[in-house]
């Protein structure tokens, strides 16, 4: 029964100091921007290797005569180790509270019975009040023995009274840990002040060792999840500024040009005139208006702004442009600007003065999916090698649509010349 009891130890033990390993490993290289708390998991899991490698030491020392010197140093250093994994919960959650630690009542009382603690393992070296090593270099523990563990269960009992105090300040994963952590560790603690069997001991040390794995993970996983969820923010705000410097620097020749056409149309049409500079207003009112939309809007006001700017265009550009409008399928929410620039980037690259007129079609598609916008036209062919600039606005409008509602852009040249752009909306 010894000899199993004993390759059970052996195996519990090299099964935990490759955990202690790898746990320690993993809190030296995660990045963290909590320094104290990378320190702290670095240090645990230390003390635990060293715990573990003492513990080895100290069963290959054990019942050989000639070393009952070394056995006893071996088993103080163990008993030692050990006992600082009760005072460390508190630095844990004195830390995780916000709380100082210098002053802390909570820490300066668990200080103190570990001192107490430390005074009467420093005792037992030099009598036998507590366990003895017989000549042979066998083990015994007294009476007394349960006396030197009434501070490490009375430092774990404040721990979990500390804990629950504190309870609102934490999170459920902070707390469950803890309480892992603390639990376990304090029934073992008892079992062993009357049961002679170091590996109850052992199982609550590995316990305390799986709950700050456990825990360390989950820190670096929702920091991970965070880093993520800051790095869409900041992409989500960037192509908002994108797109507002992109309506902030509108073509100067095209507000120039327009501004022209209505004063020549003043005279020869002032009907014309007044239904240009209608449209020009709105198209200018519905441009800024879309600077401050942060969410999606109603397609049917991304149609009201082409329909506006478009009309100005046509009006400079008579008989040069036409356009052709298959929508009626509105009834979805788009990223704002992401028909009018479509469009307007058709106009601003397609457009050949001295070819054939440029014909525009805006058309909507209802899919099982989701919706469609399509702006085809028969203006120059599509050649993206060279055709950076245009692009630029494409881009920006393809990155909107992924961020806001997880769309897609399609560039793709149209048969018998031209190009086809479309723009796919999921159902939300």
């Amino acid at each position: 029964m010894t000899d199993t009891i004993a390759i059970i130890g052996y195996c519990s033990a090299s099964a935990m100091f490759l955990l202690m390993l790898m746990a320690l490993a993993y809190a030296i290289i995660i990045p963290t921007t909590d320094r104290w708390r990378k320190n702290y998991f670095i240090t645990f899991f230390s003390l635990l290797a060293l715990c573990v490698c003492v513990t080895f030491t100290s069963a290959i020392l054990y019942a050989k005569p000639e070393l009952a010197d070394a056995e006893r140093v071996s088993c103080f250093i163990e008993s030692i180790l050990i006992s600082t994994l009760m005072p460390m919960p508190t630095f844990l959650l004195l830390h995780s509270c916000k709380e100082k630690l210098i002053g802390n009542t909570l820490l300066n009382v668990v200080v103190v019975l570990w001192i107490i603690y430390f005074i009467m393992v420093e005792v037992s070296q030099f009598t036998n009040i507590f366990y003895i090593f017989t000549p042979e270099n066998v083990f015994y523990r007294t009476r007394w023995f349960p006396l030197m563990l009434i501070p490490l269960v009375l430092i774990m009992l404040l721990n979990i009274v500390g804990l629950i105090r504190r309870r609102r300040k934490l999170s459920k994963r902070y707390i469950t840990a803890l309480l892992i952590y603390m639990i376990p560790l304090t029934v073992f603690i008892i079992i062993h002040a009357f049961v002679d069997i170091e590996l109850i001991l052992f199982l609550g040390v590995g316990i305390c060792a799986l709950s700050m794995y456990s825990l360390i993970v989950s820190d670096h996983i929702l920091q991970l999840i965070r880093q993520q969820r800051e790095i869409a923010e900041q992409e989500r705000k960037i192509a908002h500024q994108r797109a507002s410097v992109m309506v902030l620097q509108m073509r100067p020749h095209f507000i120039y040009n327009t501004m022209m056409s209505i004063y020549y149309l003043c005279k020869q049409d002032a009907d014309k005139a007044q239904q240009v500079t209608l449209d020009f207003t709105t198209y200018l009112r519905k441009n800024f208006t879309a600077i401050a939309e942060e969410e999606l809007v109603p397609f049917k006001n991304e149609l009201d702004h082409t329909r506006a700017y478009l009309a100005v265009e046509l009006a400079q550009h008579e008989g040069m442009l036409y356009i052709d409008y298959d929508t009626s399928h509105i009834n979805f929410s788009v990223p704002p600007l992401t028909l009018q620039p479509l469009v307007e980037n058709a106009v601003k690259h397609s457009l050949d003065p001295n070819g054939e007129p440029l014909r525009i079609k805006v058309m909507t598609r209802q899919t099982d999916n989701g919706s469609e916008i399509i702006v085809e036209n028969n203006g120059l062919d599509y050649q993206p090698s060279n055709d950076n600039k245009p692009h630029i606005a494409l881009s920006n409008i393809q990155q909107r649509l992924r961020m806001m509602c997880n769309g897609e852009l399609t560039v793709a040249p149209r048969e018998g010349g031209g190009t086809i752009v479309k723009a796919i909306i999921p159902n939300t």
